[in-house]
């Protein structure tokens, strides 16, 4: 033991050094800042004293300028600017080059002033970190610095309704993050950049209002210079040219119609895909349990009536799920993956992982199985389904969950997820957590799904999904960190873990709140963190919760799930603390046993392997 202790002893005194360095840097760092918006400060006019009214630089207290209007930080006691937010206020004045002290700064909106002037050419250097920049709707003229190009962070450019001309820096289109660019009504011309990133959807009301740009999806550079000598013939052909493909187009949807019918009458279950698959029947299901250690591709296509549509059960941005009827009468689930950019090693690999993975709370994997491009998973079958339809069950539906039951999922997730994040080796992240992924067995008992799975799908699809897709495009479960940084990490999943915590006390989804007034549209969190603020969280507790002698614990739990939706990563407890919170709130329910208490070793974000954590670059 002895021999032990001493590089564990070395190890701390380390750390301790290394975050005394740190703290000395945070200090400086946060003097920089509050330079920073001073030099902003005094370089706007500010005609409707929108400023006036709260930036006052003669409060020294640490975290003092997080008060300040249109300012926010990474930590409100901290003077560490993360967010930049002045528009419409109707400023007066340029470009503030003292927004380069700002080191931390990852957003800046001066949108709906009077500025003017032009950009400083070396941009970079002053917004080198940021993510989101709008300039919109100001008078700033001149040409846009070609060294824009070099804030490799940016997601987000919006330049529009201003008078910048010239021609757009082509090599803006090697920004690699970039997600939205809009430079409508300037006085640009030119040819307009071509982005190469898979993010970005750019279409031609980016570009509107100005006098000479081309390219696509504009019109192509030179067309607008090409009269035609013979306009009358040319008129003709084209009107020729139109009814040809009119009357192309229309035979061709006649076509197309006439194969999906006959498509349908031969294959009514609409699943093609699996008819493919028939000459690779006699592929092995390589299964991690022993009971069923025998299993074919053509196994699954019999239990699944060749993947019908009849057997679906669910389907998420990770696949499609298929319910599996074994001939002695049991059930399996059977996952058949979305588009997979793994290669076969590496998917190979992964269930290895993923097979070894054993914890009463998550789903376990029986097995998979591998056809050409295609990959399936086996599964436990999960008789009550998901949480989610359990809390919001459609019209026809009477489904409902006691406290006792919802104190239970509670439980029962977060062990799962605290296994995940501490005992488990080697640690993984879930990286979509939602009410969906949470099944539950005959006894109600909870299980998580798809663990592992958002690292076998295309690193692109999974994250941006987050943002454009309906389903996990449940931006209510998604870190307000995440967007910033697309890096996924513990914290992340405490987040989304706390709005199912949310969700199962106050019978709400995380987007959509219909016991909140009309006039507020904002989501679960945002609903809750207001009640919150004006002490009136127990107005966004289930109203059938009360009245049954557990007022106490409704109060202990929502302000349990208020500290995992905590804005601020670093206030967030650890899933360890989250599951021993829980478990002491549902004590008296014999829910657990003292002999399943886990005890984690100390764990941070920088103990979980890279391969596990980033989630892009």
């Amino acid at each position: 033991m002895a021999l032990n202790r001493k590089p564990a002893t070395s190890v701390v005194c380390w750390l301790r050094f290394l975050l005394i360095l740190l703290s000395s840097y945070g200090i400086y760092g946060t003097k920089t800042d509050v330079a920073c918006l001073k030099q902003i400060y005094h370089s706007f006019k500010d005609p409707n004293g929108y400023l006036n009214v709260t930036w006052n630089f003669n409060n020294k207290t640490e975290g003092a300028i997080c008060r300040f209007n249109g300012i926010e930080c990474w930590h409100p006691d901290e003077n560490r600017v993360l967010a930049i937010k002045l528009g419409d206020m109707g400023l007066l004045g340029q470009f503030p080059l003292g927004i380069q002290n700002c080191t931390s700064l990852t957003t800046l909106d001066l949108s709906g002033n009077g500025l003017n002037g032009s950009l400083p050419s070396d941009i970079s250097k002053y917004i080198g970190f940021v993510t989101e920049l709008d300039l919109s709707d100001n008078n700033f003229t001149g040409r846009i610095p070609e060294l824009l190009a070099n804030c490799s962070y940016l997601n987000d450019i919006n330049l529009d309704y201003n008078h910048f001309s010239g021609q757009i820096p082509l090599n803006l289109g090697s920004l690699s993050r970039i997600k939205s660019f809009s430079v409508a009504n300037n006085n640009l011309s030119g040819q307009v950049p071509h982005f190469t990133s898979p993010t970005i959807r750019i279409s031609s009301d980016s570009y509107a209002n100005n006098p000479g740009l081309c390219g696509e999806p504009l019109a192509p550079c030179g067309s607008q210079n090409k009269k035609p000598r013979l306009p009358y013939i040319a008129g003709g052909a084209a009107g020729g040219l139109t009814l040809i493909i009119v009357l192309t187009g229309i035979a061709f949807v006649y076509i197309s119609k006439m194969k999906v019918i006959r498509r349908k009458q031969d294959d009514p279950e609409g699943n093609t895909w699996a008819k493919r698959m028939k000459r690779t029947k006699a592929v092995k299901v390589s299964m991690f349990e022993n009971f069923v250690s025998k299993m074919s591709l053509d196994d699954l296509m019999k239990a699944t009536n060749s993947f019908s549509n009849n057997n679906m059960i669910g389907s998420g941005r990770m696949g499609t799920m298929y319910k599996a009827t074994m001939p002695d009468g049991t059930f399996l689930t059977v996952k058949r993956l979305q588009d997979s950019q793994k290669t076969e090693e590496q998917f190979l690999s992964e269930m290895k992982t993923l097979g070894s993975v054993k914890h009463q709370n998550l789903v376990p994997l029986l097995g998979y199985c591998m056809v050409k491009k295609e990959r399936f998973l086996v599964y436990e079958h999960m008789v009550n389904g998901n949480l989610y339809d359990w809390l919001h069950p459609s019209e026809d539906e009477t489904k409902r969950l006691e406290w006792p039951t919802r104190l239970k999922i509670a439980i029962g997730a977060a062990k799962g997820l605290a296994f995940m994040h501490h005992n488990c080796n080697p640690r993984i992240l879930h990286r979509n957590i939602s009410s969906k992924c949470i099944l539950l067995n005959e006894e109600f008992d909870p299980k998580l799904s798809d663990f592992g799975l958002a690292r076998l799908m295309n690193p692109i699809d999974t994250h941006l999904s987050t943002f454009v897709n309906g389903e996990f495009g449940d931006l209510g479960y998604v870190a307000p960190e995440y967007p910033k940084t697309l890096v996924a990490t513990p914290k992340g999943d405490i987040y989304s873990f706390g709005v199912v915590l949310l969700e199962l006390i106050t019978g709400e989804k995380p987007t959509r709140v219909s016991n909140a007034p009309e006039t507020f549209k904002g989501s679960l969190v945002e609903w809750v963190s207001l009640l919150s603020e004006n002490n009136d969280l127990h107005y966004a507790i289930d109203k059938s919760l009360f009245d049954n002698g557990v007022d106490s614990e409704l109060s202990q739990f929502i302000k349990v799930a208020c500290k995992c939706v905590s804005p601020m990563p670093k206030e967030r407890p650890t899933m360890f603390e989250v599951y021993q919170l829980l478990r002491a709130i549902g004590e008296k329910y014999h829910f657990t046993v003292d002999d399943e208490i886990m005890v984690p070793t100390e764990t941070s974000d920088v103990d979980f392997p890279d391969e596990l954590i980033v989630a892009r670059d």
